[in-house]
């Protein structure tokens, strides 16, 4: 196992500059995180961790473990489902344009895409009596609410926000990904969403909040319908290339390997900790498909804070937790992030991203960015609150 810290500072409009003691002080703290997950089975990660003038990338294990080198600082990962707060800065860039309506049904950008299609799986084939309730409620008594609730109302609101009641289309996070890589397999976005309309619809869109995949496929989707280009030309054209992010991009359908240098992710299946890096982006695609680093996230972040990315009204919606929406980690989720007070009182807005072989958490206080990714899964649960507070807590 190698442990080590690599601190860079960079001071705007300067060549050379002095790390901050607050921020060497941050970085042991991390650093000594990183350890322990190390020691807790992880095999690699790294944090980094920006304040405006100085960066501080932090290091533990090894970024394969076939030959031992060390973890460069700017080694690209799988960022997951941080992807989704990309789309969603996609999604807001166009309604302050005028060209999306927040409370519009989805159906008037994608006409019958989810209209006239089965999201109850009642009978033999999952079909219910027209073919056009959420909810299952036919004629035939088969649903779950007697609504009758149409798919194509769902609007884009509620797809930013989870509240659509789209179930998840794919599998366990990552091993479809993984799995259709190796079959040399790839999926179209409306077949995925196809995959999930052959489900039982969660709940009547609106009524409550669960998380899924299948919400942003159809919000990429949307993009490319209103924009008449791809979402990866749009994603670069609109976001990566005016920030300058030049280590992240979204591979395109059948690219499986990582871009040069990065960390390689592994996952215990029934043969031990397995390799699992080579994945298909195409499953994912707009819900999770990006490589990034730790230094382009958090540039990112902090641009997006700034209103850099999605104008002041917009970001007003995007980082309001709704009531009762709260993902994994504890963050309230807006529109595509997630926000929590830490112990010391600062807001923290952000994302975390989980792939087979890659755990992301990224985001941003007022002052500060922060991202960390774990290459493995520690034997003990982190601690992400801790692990927050340390790099983001005055």
């Amino acid at each position: 196992m190698r442990s080590y810290l690599l601190v860079a500072a960079v001071i705007i409009g300067a060549t050379t500059a002095l790390i901050g003691c607050s921020t060497l002080q941050r970085a042991v703290e991390i650093q000594s995180d990183l350890d322990g997950l190390t020691r807790s089975g992880v095999v690699g990660s790294i944090a980094t961790l920006d304040d405006g003038t100085t960066t501080a990338v932090m290091t533990s294990g090894v970024p394969n473990r076939t030959n031992g080198d060390s973890i460069g600082k700017n080694d690209r990962v799988r960022i997951g489902s941080v992807t989704k707060t990309f789309t969603a800065s996609l999604v807001l860039q166009l309604v302050a344009e005028g060209k999306v309506d927040l409370d519009a049904p989805i159906e008037q950008y994608l006409p019958g895409l989810l209209h006239g299609s089965d999201m109850d799986g009642s009978g033999t084939d999952g079909s219910g009596t027209d073919g056009s309730d959420m909810d299952g409620s036919g004629t035939d008594g088969s649903g779950t609410d007697g609504s009758g609730t149409d798919g194509s109302a769902i609007t884009v609101r509620q797809l930013l926000q989870h509240r659509s009641g789209l179930p998840e289309f794919a599998g366990e996070p990552g091993a479809d990904e993984w799995i259709a890589a190796n079959e040399d397999r790839t999926l179209t976005p409306s077949a995925a969403v196809a995959i999930a309309l052959g489900k039982p619809a969660q709940f009547v869109p609106g009524t409550s909040f669960v998380y899924t995949n299948t919400n942003y496929i159809v919000l990429g989707m949307l993009v490319e319908s209103v924009t008449g280009r791809s979402y990866a030309d749009e994603l670069q054209s609109r976001i990566l290339d005016p920030l300058d992010l030049e280590d992240t991009y979204l591979p395109a359908a059948g690219e499986r390997d990582i871009r040069g240098d990065h960390l390689t992710g592994y996952q215990d299946l029934d043969g031990g900790l397995t390799d699992v890096s080579r994945t298909e982006p195409s499953i994912p695609w707009s819900a999770g498909a990006m490589v990034s680093t730790g230094t382009d996230l958090n540039a990112f972040w902090r641009a997006l804070l700034d209103g850099q990315v999605v104008p002041a009204e917009q970001l007003a919606e995007m980082t309001t937790p709704q009531v009762g929406a709260t993902e994994a980690e504890g963050l309230g989720y807006g529109m595509g992030v997630g926000a929590t007070e830490l112990p010391c009182g600062v807001t923290y807005t952000g994302h975390s991203g989980g792939i087979y072989g890659y755990y992301t958490l990224s985001g941003a206080t007022p002052d500060r960015a922060f991202t960390v990714t774990l290459t493995s899964t520690p034997k003990d649960q982190p601690d992400t609150v801790a692990i927050l507070s340390h790099a983001l807590c005055p």
